[in-house]
């Protein structure tokens, strides 16, 4: 027994078997199969672990907010001082006018001397035009100065296509990675637009008439000068010498001005169903309502924006080596589809005369806009040059803003001379089959061989 035992290897909890003239091996223990856990937000933590997006995205937050602000602060300010909104009406129109103007050409200025040099100074000079559009109305100045106090906030910078860019700076070959950041700024851009009006109503009518325009162009000034300050995510400004030419104006690249009508169909659609709503609300007796009413539109276009930032590479913007109009023309060409068809809901719910209804329907109806816009605004970072990648993405807001001024003076026509009950409600669903069939037109004149533009 004792030889049997001495013959039989060494062996212990920690050690393996006996080497012939050799220590014991250790063994090795079975390694332990780890349970995948459940990351939803995964793609979002990631973009944000690169050093300086949290800071350069907070200040941005701030500095976008006032875009939901200013134009409803000014509406009410000047309708309560001059008892008018035939007028307050008509300087927000020469105001935003003013800005499709103005836009691209500020935005060409910050494509040349870079984001910090020149969104400061334009801030300021926006600033103030609102300040002494303020001072106008509070020390009542003649009608004219209105007009050209709101009309110098024009120079105010396009504060998201300013993110975008910074993303497509910092992600240039992470196609992954930008499709999730252009899916959180549409997301912000319609948290903005559902906070901002709620915040300038509050304002205005709990303080005094000044309020909401003063607090938005504090907000304004400040979070660009915070934003202006991350200089470490700020891109690069293009290189202009003899052997690199300047890139030519994105309005003359192939394939986007039509998408730029589509932008200007669905800025239509904002504006038609934003009026046709606040009629609808208001004859029905529920004039309160109407603002949360489109809040629940907004929210509906936020959380699919975040849902749709989720998706896989599969989803996001095609790789350089793509062809001809791609897997993004072609989810462009889908989120258009189901854009158009979102859009019947509202105008059938209006046909119930039930308000709770209607809510429910542009909730559902909202679904479709956020990627709609977050497809959009890839093609476009995809089809602009770097070096005019602001221009580009500014070109396409204003698209948005003269859609928007068109979609309102449609959707008020309408609810006079057909009907705030319902009828009116369609024409957002006549802008929507517009921007369908302009996309869709635009899909099939492109050659199925022909070289896409680079993302």
């Amino acid at each position: 027994m004792i030889l049997f035992l001495a013959a039989r290897p060494v062996t212990s909890p920690t050690l393996g078997s006996a080497r012939p003239g050799g220590p014991p091996s250790p063994v090795r223990p079975a390694p332990r199969r780890r349970r995948a856990r459940f990351r939803p937000f995964a793609p979002y933590r990631r973009i944000f672990a690169v050093p300086g997006t949290r800071a350069f995205t907070a200040a941005n937050l701030l500095a976008r907010l006032p875009m939901g602000m200013l134009s409803i602060s000014a509406v009410l300010m000047i309708a309560g001082s001059r008892g008018s909104y035939a007028l307050a009406g008509a300087v927000t129109a020469t105001g935003l006018a003013a800005t499709a103007l103005a836009g691209p050409w500020t935005a060409r200025l910050v494509d040349r001397y870079g984001q910090a040099r020149t969104a400061v100074p334009a801030t300021a000079l926006a600033t103030l035009g609102s300040l002494s559009l303020l001072l106008c109305v509070h020390y009542n100045a003649p009608d004219w100065t209105l007009f050209a106090s709101y009309a110098a906030t024009a120079t105010t910078p396009n504060t998201g296509g300013m993110s975008r860019a910074r993303w497509a700076h910092l992600f240039r070959d992470d196609p992954a990675a930008r499709h999730t950041a252009n899916s959180f700024e549409q997301a912000a851009d319609e948290l903005c637009f559902m906070l901002g009006p709620v915040l300038a109503t509050l304002l205005c009518t709990t303080l005094f008439p000044e309020a909401g325009t003063a607090v938005g162009a504090a907000l304004l000034l400040t979070g660009v000068l915070l934003f202006a300050a991350q200089r470490r995510t700020e891109p690069p400004v293009a290189a202009r010498t003899a052997d690199h030419p300047p890139a030519r104006s994105p309005l003359r690249l192939p394939g986007l001005p039509p998408l730029l009508l589509t932008f200007l169909c669905t800025g239509a659609i904002f504006g038609s169903l934003e009026v046709v709503t606040l009629a609808y609300a208001d004859a029905q007796g529920i004039r309160s309502a109407g603002g949360g009413m489109l809040a629940l539109q907004a929210a509906g276009s936020c959380a699919a924006g975040l849902l749709y930032g989720l998706l896989g590479p599969a989803m996001g913007v095609p790789p350089r080596s793509s062809r001809a109009w791609g897997r993004s023309g072609h989810r462009f060409l889908g989120c258009t589809a189901a854009m158009a068809a979102l859009m019947l809901l509202p105008l059938l719910a209006a046909g119930t005369g039930s308000p709770v209804t209607l809510a429910v329907a542009l909730l559902l109806a909202g679904m479709a806009t956020a990627p709609t816009m977050v497809t959009g605004m890839g093609l476009v970072q995809s089809l602009t040059p770097p070096g005019r990648l602001n221009e580009g993405m500014t070109l396409a807001v204003t698209a948005l803003l003269a859609g928007i001024a068109a979609g309102s003076a449609s959707g008020g026509w309408a609810v006079d001379h057909l009907s705030a009950g319902g009828a009116a409600y369609g024409v957002p669903v006549a802008a929507a089959a517009l921007a369908l069939t302009v996309t869709l037109l635009t899909a099939r004149r492109r050659p199925s061989g022909s070289p896409s533009p680079v993302s």
